[in-house]
């Protein structure tokens, strides 16, 4: 989606599609998983759970900061990154929303 076409959608449209352009790559995923599962990190550490160069996570975590799905503190010479819960309850809500209405809706094809 073109950034000039996006005033065509409501701010939640483009939120949640935010979102999910930010989960779109499995890197990001593995991020989020790692986060999920230690709470808390510094960026080194995503690095040696991430099998790729550190720039490229970087880029990544960027991407995941960007999307606000992520959130970052810097403690001296290194970045704290966590999750944003207020972000992932917005899109469970969306989810849990398109999830009852797909089971509403009488099938037509």
């Amino acid at each position: 989606m073109g950034t000039s076409n996006t005033e065509l959608f409501t701010k939640r449209q483009n939120e949640i599609a935010s979102i999910m352009k930010a989960l779109a790559h499995p890197a990001r995923v593995a991020i989020i998983d790692y986060l999920l599962k230690i709470n808390t990190c510094i960026c080194g550490d995503i690095v040696k759970e991430i099998p790729l160069a550190q720039p490229t996570v970087s880029q990544h975590l960027k991407e995941l900061k960007n999307a606000e799905l992520i959130k970052g503190t810097i403690d001296g010479n290194s970045i704290c990154y966590c999750i944003n819960e207020k972000t992932f309850l917005k899109f469970q809500q969306f989810l849990s929303e398109f999830s009852l209405k797909i089971e509403k809706k009488k099938s037509c094809c």
